[in-house]
């Protein structure tokens, strides 16, 4: 079994598009959450069914073009500004370590994170591109982020 957590504020723009990750992927052998802005109150699920994989998807400032998406690596963690949610990813990845047997964090390239409802077109064709990769079971054509690309949203 595996276990996908969405993370964002879908109020907040671009920062909702792990939420609708959450909310529109439909794949056998997958249980999806949408965390909302905290993953830290779904950590039960994780430690009762120790699941093979454990994907964390967030929107993440890489400084790549919005819509993008990457697997992050644990040492990317800080410089992706990951973030609206209560306890630091890294934290909460740490946690939870011991409980899954691998844990993966995939951020999307927001285009704008403000007060307003909705994914702009862009991260959302992004979105929607990550989660036909993710329900063809082809996580291993992510990318993985290998540096913070230079200039932001």
């Amino acid at each position: 079994m595996n276990i996908l957590f969405g993370v964002g504020n879908s109020l907040r723009g671009d920062d909702g598009a792990g939420c609708y990750v959450a909310d529109l992927m439909q794949a056998d052998d997958w249980t999806v959450i949408n965390c909302a802005t905290a993953p830290e109150n779904f950590t039960g699920i994780v430690r009762k069914n120790r699941p093979e994989i454990l994907v964390i998807i967030d929107a993440a400032d890489m400084g790549l073009v919005p819509g993008s998406f990457r697997r992050i690596a644990p040492e990317m963690i800080e410089d992706v500004g990951l973030g609206t949610h209560m306890l630091p990813l890294s934290h909460f990845i740490g946690y939870l370590s011991a409980d899954a047997g691998e844990i993966i964090l995939i951020g999307i390239q927001p285009g704008h994170v403000d007060n307003s409802d909705g994914l702009t077109r862009e991260v959302r064709e992004g979105a929607d591109a990550l989660i036909s990769l993710l329900e063809s079971g082809r996580m291993d054509a992510i990318e993985e982020l290998k540096q913070k690309a230079q200039g932001t949203v």
